[in-house]
């Protein structure tokens, strides 16, 4: 049945929705690359909050998804910026997220990592920021989680340069117990961000970030880079000690980085693969068996769909990844903490909705059709 969809400039135009999802089925562990999903969190609709509240997590919801990709085989990056760290969900939450998604992976057998920051504080001196991710790296070990050091808007406040930097990551890795993973967020996610590891200047940032990984490199599992800038995540996986994993975060050129090229190629821990977990899971099954083309015919068509929910201002990128949740079925209500539901505009719902049908993303084409439908209908869209 046709839908009528507004496009950027207010004008409606018919679509015809697909009848049949991509057929895909749940399988193992993959064997050529190291992959996780960073995970939403699902509201809770019924809560009586505020923009300003702590948030209210369906707990039954957000759980039922981490089963769902990791019975696609990936693994769930916990508790990171896709679950609104900073932009909803405060560290009270996010501590209780990591808890319980821990036992949750330690039941079902699933592989999890989890974000370690500094959310509790606004500020502070040194001291106090190297306080803040002691307590959380506490949390996430005592859970069982594997830790990933995230970038924090505090040392970023207080840091006066480089040194700064080496020290506060320097004493944190000399006392986790495991060889740990670390974020670099560039500020098109955070402008909060800007200037990490002591410089605007990305050269002498990437040299910061990589004498911190040389200063001990058996307390580093991998390195998160998230800067939308395919040749410089490969110039800098190709810095690396040997045995320290690079994990691309670019959702604009993740198939490429993937693949990799003659000298190497990149794991994955990508917010993108929230929507696209099952499409994914099946890419990287046929990139195990060494068919590079079949993984890049399977996952190059999706970019388009990435590039439209990551753009400016990136931040936001969120509150489409819950859309297309909800009319995936993961989820009843297009709710979302902190009230982000409101982010983006309706024809950048349309278009979200479109290109993920077009891809076959949705288990019921059927339902997702008649959510975009009740959608539209709300915005008081009239063909």
């Amino acid at each position: 049945m046709t839908l009528h969809l507004p496009d950027a400039n207010g004008t409606l135009r018919a679509y015809e929705p697909r009848t049949e999802p991509l057929a895909v089925t749940p399988g193992s562990a993959f064997t050529s690359r190291t992959v996780f999903s960073a995970a939403h969190v699902v509201a809770d609709p019924y809560a009586d909050v505020s923009p300003d509240s702590p948030a209210a997590v369906d707990w039954d919801a957000t759980l039922a998804f981490r089963r769902h990709l990791w019975s696609h085989g990936l693994g769930v990056a916990e508790a990171m910026d896709t679950a609104q760290r900073g932009m909803g969900l405060d560290w009270a939450g996010a501590a209780e997220l990591i808890r319980r998604s821990a036992a949750e992976a330690k039941a079902v057998g699933g592989r999890i990592a989890c974000g370690v920051g500094t959310d509790q504080i606004t500020g502070g001196t040194l001291a106090e920021v190297r306080a803040a991710y002691e307590e959380q790296l506490a949390v996430v070990e005592e859970s069982g989680a594997q830790a990933i050091l995230m970038a924090s808007r505090a040392l970023a406040a207080t840091a006066q340069g480089p040194d700064d930097y080496l020290e506060v990551y320097g004493h944190l890795l000399r006392q986790a117990a495991e060889p740990v993973i670390l974020h670099w967020l560039g500020p098109m996610f955070d402008p909060a961000l800007e200037g990490y590891w002591g410089s605007s200047d990305l050269d002498a940032a990437t040299g910061t970030f990589l004498e911190v990984i040389a200063a001990h490199p058996d307390k580093v599992d991998g390195i998160k880079v998230s800067l939308l800038d395919a040749r410089r995540e490969v110039d800098l996986r190709r810095r690396l000690p040997q045995g320290v994993r690079c994990y691309t975060g670019d959702d604009f050129n993740y198939p490429e980085l993937i693949a990799g090229d003659e000298q190497g190629f990149s794991h994955a821990l990508l917010g993108i693969f929230d929507p696209l977990g099952p499409l994914a899971a099946e890419a990287v099954r046929v990139l195990d068996t060494g068919n590079t083309e079949g993984f890049r015919a399977l996952l190059d068509p999706t970019v388009a769909l990435s590039r439209h929910l990551f753009q400016a201002p990136t931040r936001f990128y969120k509150t489409g990844v819950v859309f297309l949740a909800w009319l995936a079925g993961h989820q009843s209500h297009f709710a979302m903490v902190g009230g982000l539901q409101s982010a983006r505009s309706l024809p950048h719902f349309a278009r979200a909705y479109e290109l993920a049908d077009g891809l076959g993303l949705f288990p019921d084409p059927k339902l997702a059709e008649e959510r975009m439908r009740t959608l539209l209908d709300l915005y008081g869209v009239t063909p």
